[in-house]
């Protein structure tokens, strides 16, 4: 967005931007037209009632009920409507679709690293297909991040040791800024990155395009047995620890009495610290993993565990069409 040909705000690139932008506005407008209301009348009645010599009384003045009324539920009124726009704008950006495009984003001094479900991993880039939308779920590997998106007026925070996420719907193809909003170190400024939105067969061209070891549940996979949990969490339900079939998205009793919802916060838990939540009938045999295993393969695993679940599979994108089986066009090499 530019005024007089200066840019001051950054392109509207996200379906919900204009939204973002029109609240912001109108809180800016009034806050705006108030504080100028308030300076103008101080300034007035400083200057129309002053003091013309010390001895001077000022008039006594009687309250008024109409206008303490007056002042008191216009304003509450504005308030309200700030507060009723403000929250239907909150929930639509919290709020991603069920179709969504799943991406995982680990925040790390001093970069941001990007996963995607067919396998492909990206340093401070990040390319996304245009008209579709996507949920990006956050994690960190030290300190507290975030993740801004200024084109798509979203962000996040990265927060170790939980997952968050946000989402958006990317317009047109183009390329647009990355940053870090929140300070995190020595080299914070330096922490930046680039999105590319392609068009959907672009896209897909992308990803078939240069060498990857197999998907991220693959990966998974192959940790799930180089970890050795194979040997202890066998499918018929037999073994040292629970079956790990179809158990995302249901609910589990444990040993205390309590139940958990088996989703991606329980199951990070359930690897770094598997001593927290013992699921009834079994024993605390798990080790722990914490600092054992790094952000990046500890959701590969997850990946894998929801992948042997149909219900909790996560969306990728969808499959290429025939006129986008060619080669991939040029590109940074993926990390």
């Amino acid at each position: 967005m530019k005024i007089f040909g200066i840019p001051i705000f950054p392109e509207q690139a996200s379906t919900f931007a204009k939204d973002v932008d029109a609240l912001y506005f109108f809180i800016f407008t009034v806050s705006a037209f108030f504080a100028l209301a308030v300076a103008v009348s101080v300034i007035y009645f400083g200057l129309r009632y002053h003091r013309n010599h010390d001895g001077e009384i000022g008039a006594r003045i009687e309250g008024s009920l109409p206008l303490e009324l007056l002042w008191s539920v216009i304003p509450t009124l504005i308030a309200m409507v700030m507060f009723g726009w403000g929250a239907s704008v909150f929930y639509h950006l919290r709020r991603p679709p069920d179709e969504a495009m799943q991406i995982y984003a680990v925040g790390k001094q001093w970069m941001w690293k990007f996963q995607h479900l067919e396998g492909q991993r990206e340093i401070n880039e990040l390319h996304i297909p245009a008209g579709r939308p996507i949920k990006i779920t956050i994690s960190s590997e030290d300190v507290l991040h975030s993740l801004y998106f200024p084109s798509f007026r979203t962000k996040m925070d990265a927060i170790p040791g939980r997952y968050t996420e946000l989402w958006f719907e990317a317009q047109a193809p183009g390329t647009y800024h990355i940053f870090c909003t929140e300070y995190c170190g020595t080299n914070h400024a330096g922490m930046i990155g680039s999105v590319t939105v392609l068009d959907p067969p672009q896209y897909q061209a992308w990803l078939q395009g240069g060498g990857i070891e197999g998907t991220l549940a693959q990966r998974g996979a192959k940790l799930f047995t180089s970890l050795q949990c194979d040997t202890c969490h066998l499918d018929a339900g037999q073994g040292r620890g629970p079956s790990l079939r179809d158990i995302v998205g249901t609910t589990v009793t444990l040993q205390d009495g309590s139940t958990a919802v088996v989703d991606d916060a329980y199951l990070r838990e359930s690897i770094l610290n598997s001593q927290a939540k013992i699921v009834n009938g079994f024993k605390p045999l798990m080790p722990t993993f914490q600092g054992l295993i790094s952000e990046e393969n500890l959701i590969a695993l997850i990946e894998h565990v929801k992948s042997m679940s149909p219900k909790g599979a996560t969306t990728a994108a969808p499959a290429a069409p025939p006129a986008a089986t060619g080669a991939a066009p040029d590109r940074p090499e993926k990390k």
